[in-house]
């Protein structure tokens, strides 16, 4: 079983409840423990190889990233990702990230975004690549995002990105991949691109906006056609 015990050497081991926080939450982003999936203490606990203490940190700090939330009877549960919810996700996306453009274009680094342009205009031709491709391009958005937050250079719009990114993770995985709306998505973050090298926070805003609109109409198409999401779940327990 796992310590939190330290040990002797130059690099110290992760917590146990550091490493129960990272499985469960890569598990819940990948898709492995889907939503809707019971979380017993005790199951969950032998299965990672922690006591229940840490484990139970663990849980704490997934509900608070609302991946996580109790259910009536005992135990947690995976939060549902419904329609409704992914609407009121992007609510928030749209209000954070369309100012989060504004403030980029007016304090970026014309050389980062000079290279993020030169990548999304090969994205294209990276997306043909299959899924080591597929692989890059998610890798190219992240570093978008941390171009983004850079510019941007406020810890808390930075920190209120961060919580909604972790569940557009999950969303990623609901949706099928869609390599025609890629492809457009690719060509939506050029256009974001250009506006904040061009330092014109209006047109940044503008540009951001459409590609999320877009984003959220391709969800959503995918997502009422399919079983993957409930369309109206009741509100998870408090």
């Amino acid at each position: 079983m796992y310590t939190e015990t330290p040990t002797t050497g130059t690099t110290a081991p992760v917590r146990a409840s550091e490493r129960a926080y990272r499985q469960l939450r890569g598990e819940i982003l990948d898709g492995i423990l889907a939503p809707g999936t019971g979380l017993l203490e005790v199951e969950q606990a032998a299965r990672i190889g922690v006591s229940r203490t840490p484990l139970r940190a663990a849980i704490a700090r997934l509900i608070a990233d609302g991946l996580v939330a109790g259910r009536t009877g005992r135990g947690f549960m995976v939060t549902e990702m419904s329609v409704d919810r992914i609407g009121e996700l992007y609510e928030v996306r749209r209000a954070l990230e369309e100012h989060a453009a504004r403030i980029a274009a007016e304090r970026r680094d014309p050389a980062v975004f000079e290279v993020l342009r030169t990548q999304f205009l090969a994205a294209p031709e990276l997306l043909r690549h299959g899924k080591a491709g597929l692989r890059r391009y998610y890798e190219l958005i992240d570093e978008f995002d941390l171009a983004l937050d850079v510019a941007v250079a406020n810890p808390f719009l930075v920190g209120a990105l961060a919580g909604v990114r972790t569940h557009l993770a999950r969303i990623r995985r609901l949706a099928r991949d869609n390599p025609d709306r890629l492809r457009s998505a690719a060509a939506e973050h050029l256009l974001i691109v250009d506006a904040v090298l061009a330092g014109d926070s209006s047109l940044a805003a503008h540009a951001t906006h459409v590609h999320l609109h877009q984003s959220l109409t391709s969800v959503l198409a995918t997502l009422r056609g399919s079983s993957a999401v409930p369309a109206d779940p009741s509100p998870p327990p408090r």
